[in-house]
């Protein structure tokens, strides 16, 4: 937990990729789950129904279903080549947030169509405005629905491997990351890399890298199950 890797797997730890896993995982979360959001609330109670709506939402969908390596190589040409941001941690955080941006809309789409409609008629008739009816009713209302949402994105972004080893992640780094320009790795690339090694003695270390990030795992789903659950409880 705390060494640095190493070639030797007696000397070999997890400390760079539990950084790097912060350090990706934070922001995502910051960039994906507002911007995810939003788009839902604009689509589900500002955007006109129509032809061009309804292409807009087969193709959330669609990209909902992507694998995820095609997401690594958009990250790739995107992010790391034409916008000159290199093998870093902004990278990958906005590769994994194109990733888990479908599933934290549609997930929210669907907890904001389970708002009754009445809720909202009830605050207009009391002379409140749409923005006002969007943020003091129908977002608390669907809170709960919405959490749901991101903790199953944030959870499958925390385990993905390809899209991250695509943009240079690097499985060998021995430093701590202090800023969104530098190299990183994480969890999921640091047991990928020992799991191929042809040593058992990293392949024990592959296993308990992967109980430590089943305990992150559990650890960011019961925060978000609290926080759901509190957001439900004074709605």
């Amino acid at each position: 937990m705390t060494n640095f890797p190493s070639r030797k797997a007696t000397q070999a730890g997890i400390y760079a990729a539990i950084w790097g896993s912060v350090w990706i995982m934070c922001l995502t979360a910051l960039i994906s789950v507002p911007v995810g959001i939003a788009t839902a609330f604009y689509l589900e109670e500002y955007m006109p129904e129509g032809k061009f709506s309804d292409l807009v939402q087969v193709n959330i969908a669609t990209l909902a279903g992507m694998p995820s390596i095609i997401y690594g190589l958009v990250g790739l040409t995107v992010f790391v080549r034409a916008f000159g941001m290199g093998k870093s941690v902004l990278a990958g955080a906005l590769t994994l947030s194109l990733l888990i941006l479908p599933v934290i809309v549609i997930s929210a789409q669907g907890a904001i169509r389970a708002v009754p409609r009445t809720l909202r008629d009830a605050a207009y008739a009391l002379g409140a405005r749409k923005w006002q009816v969007t943020l003091g009713q129908v977002l608390p209302a669907a809170a709960s629905g919405i959490m749901t949402g991101i903790i199953l994105a944030l959870s499958r972004a925390m385990g993905e491997t390809a899209p991250l080893i695509l943009i240079g992640a690097l499985s060998y780094v021995a430093f701590v990351p202090e800023s969104m320009n530098d190299s990183f790795t994480v969890l999921p690339v640091q047991i990928f890399n020992w799991a191929g090694r042809p040593s058992a003695d990293f392949h024990g270390l592959a296993a308990a890298g992967i109980i430590v990030l089943m305990v992150f795992l559990f650890i960011l789903n019961l925060v978000a199950i609290v926080i759901r659950e509190r957001a439900q409880r004074y709605k």
